[in-house]
């Protein structure tokens, strides 16, 4: 049997779709298979988003910023979007049996010394964490 195919959309496929990717592999992997992606994907992920995510035992040090193009013809249970301005460039996602959107802040915004912004990326992780995993943890056999 297949397993359930869940891709994240995001931006920058940086921050937020990365740290939920790591999520998903990390405590959903034996029943997901998880990708993200970002409509302007940046050169990197985020230093910080590998921090705070090393910090509760998830590595997504090796995870790179893709464009949503490269999944475009592909067949997805659930596709994601955690930034409204996916959601907006992305409104149908073909391919995606089922789209749903769900919001986080854009931890890249934080200002302030490296341990405040750090603290952002922390709280950002953790909501992932709390909303998005659940979601797909309900729809994934």
């Amino acid at each position: 049997m297949s397993k359930f195919r869940v891709l994240i959309l995001c931006t920058g496929n940086s921050c937020r779709s990365q740290m939920a990717e790591g999520w998903v592999r990390h405590l959903l992997g034996d029943r997901v298979e998880v990708a993200s992606a970002g409509t302007h994907p940046a050169e990197a992920v985020h230093p910080l988003a590998v921090e705070a995510m090393a910090e509760v035992g998830v590595d997504i040090a090796g995870q790179k910023p893709k464009h949503v193009d490269l999944f475009v013809g592909e067949s997805w249970d659930l596709v994601i979007t955690v930034c409204d301005s996916a959601k907006e460039e992305c409104p149908f996602f073909p391919g995606g049996k089922e789209q749903l959107h769900i919001s986080f802040p854009d931890p890249v915004l934080a200002t302030g010394t490296k341990e405040q912004r750090l603290e952002v990326y922390r709280r950002v992780r953790d909501d992932i964490r709390a909303r998005l995993v659940p979601e797909i943890a309900r729809r994934c056999p």
